[in-house]
């Protein structure tokens, strides 16, 4: 097949959405399909896989989010691109200007579309400011997911949000993580002994954006309690963002490790002990499985990731929305009883061996195939809410 996949973020940038869709494309790359690649051009270039041939196009920064581009409209291009080599599906794996332009030409030249709905921006509003837009966010989101064949998401709760939200087109493909590379056998001592953290110092690892939507102050207020009880305890952060300057300036004794990528990331998340995930406005939230797949016991809200593999006592704490105390009271307690905390890290990489990638690619594969095999107005029908 033929296979166009277009996104406003893709590595060298590291966020969740650019490395599933990263995934998603080398994955069908290396099952032998053609990958059409439109994506923003970026000041870094990224060597991709054999099969995936890019198309960069104009964007520009995305405010108040460093670091991170959307793409600018293409309109022309796409519909030049795709009339001399017509992809026989598409998917769109975001809803800025780009994915607005792709969606319509695909629609005008009678190109399937699916679409992945990866990010909550209806949420982020109320944190940069702008809460005043949520519902013209929504409604946004509606109208462009409800134009496509499928639009894709990792679980079944948020298939039902975005049915509550009025999508109708909503399908499921779960997340895989890779288990070779995240996984206990990458606990560094020479990493552990650079953040001053002896054998049984309890190390808390954060891994994601430093932003304002992952409720980034009650991870503060968990590690500042678990150090009551253990006070050699040590708190990493590894990622960037906007809210990271302050939170460093704030708590001097944090380490910030930046952003960190494949056997370094690995190592990072093997030589911690506890994993501390406060976050309400993730759509899945691939780093829970990154932690569990490296024994890593997690704390988290039960929504998103947490929600279908997160399991309250076995590999973790899944804790239930707005139990602010509870989730504080969970991380002391764990790091109260190590002989716990290292037992549930042992059923972490059990819970989650089972998460192949080459399963996710071969369904999302199977999706694209009977997309392109469908009739045009058989295309809604096929979709779940």
């Amino acid at each position: 097949m033929r296979i166009g996949i277009v996104s406003e973020t893709y590595p060298p940038e590291i966020n969740g959405v650019a490395l599933t869709v990263h995934s998603l494309a080398a994955g069908l790359a290396a099952q032998g399909h053609h990958i059409d690649l439109i994506r923003p051009r970026q000041a870094t270039g990224f060597n991709d896989e054999a099969g995936i041939e890019t198309l960069q196009v104009r964007g520009a920064a995305l405010p108040r989010y460093p670091g991170l581009r959307f793409g600018l409209p293409a309109t022309s291009r796409l519909r030049d691109r795709w009339t001399e080599n017509r992809p026989d599906a598409i998917y769109i794996a975001t809803e800025g200007p780009l994915g607005w332009s792709a969606l319509r030409t695909a629609t005008q030249l009678g190109i399937p579309v699916a679409t992945g709905f990866h990010t909550r921006f209806d949420t982020y509003a109320s944190h940069y400011g702008v809460g005043f837009l949520t519902s013209a966010v929504r409604g946004y989101l509606r109208r462009f997911h409800n134009r496509s064949a499928a639009t894709l998401v990792p679980t079944t709760a948020l298939a039902k949000e975005l049915a509550g939200l009025g999508v109708t087109t909503a399908r499921l493909l779960r997340r895989a993580v890779d288990t070779q590379l995240f996984h206990p056998m990458h606990r560094d001592p020479v990493l552990r002994a650079s953040w001053n953290a002896s054998d049984n110092a309890p190390v808390v690892l954060y891994v994601g954006r430093i932003a304002p939507e992952k409720n980034l102050d009650l991870a503060v207020r968990s590690f500042r309690a678990l150090q009551k009880v253990a006070p050699d305890a040590r708190y990493v952060w590894v990622g960037d963002g906007p809210a990271r300057e302050a939170l460093q300036r704030e708590n001097p004794d944090f380490i910030f490790a930046g952003m960190q990528r494949g056997d370094a990331l690995s190592r990072h998340y093997a030589s911690a002990d506890l994993f501390i995930f406060p976050s309400l406005s993730e759509t899945f939230g691939n780093v829970i499985l990154e932690a569990l797949a490296a024994g890593l016991p997690v704390v988290a809200y039960e929504e998103g990731a947490a929600r279908e593999h997160l399991f309250d006592g076995v590999n973790g704490r899944c804790i239930a929305i707005g139990e602010e105390s509870a989730f504080v009271e969970a991380c002391v307690d764990l790091t109260m009883h190590p002989d716990r905390l290292r037992m549930l890290g042992a059923t972490a990489t059990e819970s989650v061996a089972s998460l192949s990638p080459d399963a996710v690619i071969r369904e999302f594969e199977t999706l694209l195939r009977r997309l392109g095999e469908d009739k045009p107005h058989e295309h809604h029908a096929a979709a779940v809410s």
